[in-house]
Parts: C-alpha cells; sequence; structure tokens
C-alpha cells in the first residue's frame, strides 16, 4: 500500500533502514486490517514486532510519541493478533516498539521505544 502523506513515508523510510540496519528482518509494510495500519512488521531473535513509525518536523503539537495513545495501542495490538493468525509460521513470541523519527534537525533523530504494549 501506497502511503499518500511524504512525511510519514519518509519517516517510515528512515525507520526500516534503522532496523535493518539494527539486525531486523523486515517482513511487510503498511499492514492493514480492521481500519488500522501496522507501519512495519520485522523479525529479531525469534520475536514477531510490529513497529508504529511516527514522524514530525516540530514539537509544535507534541513529540511524536505522545501521538500514540490508549486507543491507538488498542487498535494495533488488534491488528497484530489479527497479523499472527493470518500468518501462522511466524514466531509465537510477540511485541509493538514503537519508533519516532524528528526531521527537524540536520540529521533524522530516531528514538525507538521496545514492547509499548506489554504482551
Amino acid at each position: 500500500m501506497r502511503i499518500s502523506n511524504p512525511l510519514a513515508r519518509e519517516g517510515e523510510e528512515i525507520a526500516a533502514k534503522y532496523l535493518k540496519k539494527s539486525g531486523y528482518k523486515i517482513l511487510d509494510r503498511n499492514f492493514r486490517a480492521r481500519n488500522t495500519e501496522i507501519d512495519i512488521v520485522a523479525i529479531k531473535d525469534k520475536t514477531l514486532i510490529f513497529v508504529e513509525v511516527k514522524t514530525r518536523t516540530s514539537e509544535k503539537f507534541g513529540t511524536p510519541l505522545e501521538s500514540i495513545n490508549y486507543f491507538k495501542l488498542k487498535s494495533l495490538v488488534k491488528a497484530a493478533e489479527h497479523y499472527k493468525i493470518s500468518h501462522s509460521r511466524l514466531p509465537e513470541a510477540m511485541r509493538i516498539d514503537a519508533i519516532s523519527v524528528d526531521l527537524s534537525l540536520e540529521e533524522p533523530k530516531i528514538e525507538h521505544i521496545q514492547n509499548i504494549s506489554g504482551f
């Protein structure tokens, strides 16, 4: 699926490159389930990882990670469970990570928080 927002597309490209460089294997991008999109699906160390990417050019509306609220997280969990059910040959261990990409600086600043859902 093509991302219509150029800022989001740029942030997801930066996040995907960061994950690959960090030893993650990217399985899927922009997976949609039940009105929710999972930006990146990856595997590392026998764990299935769903990554929500948030990109900002300023903190005028808060930090990127502050935009992941309870309702967004709840919909991500449901979408992750749907992905796992529809792809049965994947690791049992799962987690949801968040990556923020700050483009307000000369070089993008990346912050990676692992296991934001606790499942």
